[in-house]
């Protein structure tokens, strides 16, 4: 099958396996790995709350698949316009594809109908299909039953929210990949005043990547107030 890039998606480079700080996910990170390459491996459900890097491995899965061979979609639940039902069932076709914000759908019957004919027909067309919510498929409002049984058949990866320290050395490293050094008295301002959403704290490590590169300075706690101060 021919590589399909998902709804205009962009692959960020950080969003990949080797970019992953798995600390105690490390068994869903395999779990979600080895579904991305290999069509006879168990489909994953992985969940967690916000920041603990469901959507880094949905995305990572998408382009390991790409990389190996396979055309891959990702399918952001939450952010979609209009009826997610035909969302979900005009991503047929790959090799593999990775649902997250499922919760976006509980309670939807039309979404949920959707879902439930793509996971049938993936199954059969010896595919692969990763899913992403906030919590496990026990406690998802899921209304039709088949659904939530076959969603609970998958293996199960909880993830575990990163603490502050892994969080910290996670974008030392990035930044360090940018030839950005980022002292503890810059991390300690930043964390203290900054979302501490490891996502968030990535992105705005593209922004410190673009203004350190125009104003030929190191990142320092007043270039950080400058940058970040409000219009």
């Amino acid at each position: 099958m021919s590589t399909q890039l998902p709804l205009a998606l962009r692959w960020p480079r950080r969003q990949r396996f080797e970019h992953f700080h798995a600390g105690e996910n490390a068994v869903a990170l395999e779990a979600v790995r080895a579904a991305a390459v290999d069509a006879a491996a168990p489909w994953v459900y992985t969940s967690g709350p916000l920041g603990s890097g469901r959507t880094h491995l949905l995305v990572a899965a998408c382009q390991a698949a790409i990389d190996a061979g396979r055309s891959a979609q990702y399918l952001p639940l939450a952010g979609l316009r209009g009826t997610r039902a035909a969302a979900i069932r005009g991503m047929a076709g790959s090799d593999l594809l990775a649902i997250d914000d499922l919760d976006s759908i509980a309670g939807d019957p039309d979404g949920e109908h959707a879902l439930f004919d793509t996971f049938n027909s993936y199954k059969a067309d010896g595919c692969t299909l990763l899913f992403a919510a906030n919590v496990p498929p026990a406690t998802l409002d899921i209304a039709l039953p088949d659904l939530r049984s076959r969603l609970g058949s998958l293996t199960q990866a909880v993830l575990k929210p990163q603490g502050d320290a892994e969080r910290r050395q996670a974008l030392r490293d990035h930044a360090a990949d940018r030839a950005i050094e980022l002292d503890d008295t810059v991390l300690d301002w930043l964390f203290a005043h900054h979302a501490r959403d490891l996502g968030a704290l990535l992105d705005l490590l593209d922004t410190l990547d673009r203004a350190t590169l125009a104003a030929q300075r190191r990142v320092t706690v007043p270039f950080l107030k400058n940058l970040l101060k409000p219009d």
